[in-house]
């Protein structure tokens, strides 16, 4: 990342997780406005608990997440959720509208005694519904969408919040490609436009590359690397932290690592 730019997000020396349990420690992650950061590892390797701690879901052990100076345990949840949304794996939306649902992320700016959405918080809601393609469902209930589509109401409930960090939990480890790319590069003309700040757990390590200009690699509750995808996405660290064989080459069109996969037989067997 740029050094002269000022971090909006700092993490000095975050340790979090469960008593007696799995625990993430020694993470330091410094982020500029605007940053487009993905978390990866294998599974187990601690990205949802660091998510959680970066979230204020679990309590910190030790180190501390500032966002834009603020320490983020210290603020009221209306605070932080006016700095920071969440969209998680698996969110409880019941059987409210898409509209009802998205007019949540106006929680944060609701008055003590409000007890009706205002004109500024409808139009807000519906204009992340229409940059989403979501108002179209406005009247549906969100347990009768496709999972694209719920995501895509996930997005314009957290962008109702007015957040300058974004944080997403394997938002699309359920979506066929068409969707995935639909919400990507959703997420990526929301970075660039709105200069929103995004962290986003990812599994799929092409895509990860593709889209993150920043990555922190995970390995067994610790940061194993960070930076630029060039230099996190090789060959020699993945086969080290995912004890598998792969080959990494370059996207032609964007420059980007490109993860392969190589079955057990071709290795048996050689190249055909």
């Amino acid at each position: 990342m740029k050094q002269e730019m000022k971090p909006l997000l700092e993490i000095e020396d975050l340790a979090c997780g469960y008593p007696g349990g799995f625990q993430v420690e020694g993470i330091h992650l410094s982020l500029p406005e605007g940053a487009f950061a993905g978390i990866i590892g294998p599974n187990g390797s601690g990205k949802t608990t660091l998510f959680r701690g970066i979230s204020g879901t679990l309590p910190l052990i030790k180190g501390r997440v500032q966002l834009d100076g603020a320490d983020l345990s210290k603020l009221t949840w209306k605070e932080k959720a006016r700095k920071l949304a969440i969209v998680s794996q698996f969110s409880e939306t019941a059987s409210m509208t898409v509209e009802e649902y998205v007019l949540m992320g106006r929680l944060p700016y609701r008055r003590r005694f409000q007890f009706f959405d205002t004109k500024e918080d409808i139009e807000t809601a519906h204009h992340f519904m229409r940059l989403t393609n979501t108002y179209r469902l406005r009247n549906q209930p969100m347990n009768e969408l496709s999972g694209g589509e719920r995501q895509m109401a996930h997005i314009a409930c957290a962008l109702s919040q007015h957040p300058q960090l974004l944080l997403l939990d394997e938002p699309t480890s359920h979506l066929d490609i068409m969707h995935q790319m639909q919400f990507m590069n959703l997420i990526q003309r929301l970075n660039e436009e709105m200069k929103l700040t995004v962290i986003m757990i990812l599994h799929d390590l092409s895509l990860a590359a593709e889209y993150c200009d920043y990555l922190l690699m995970m390995k067994e509750g610790s940061e194993f690397c960070q930076g630029t995808p060039e230099e996190v996405i090789t060959y020699q660290h993945i086969e080290s932290v995912y004890q598998t064989v792969v080959i990494v080459k370059t996207n032609p069109v964007s420059g980007k690592p490109v993860v392969f996969p190589v079955s057990e037989r071709r290795l048996r067997n050689g190249p055909k």
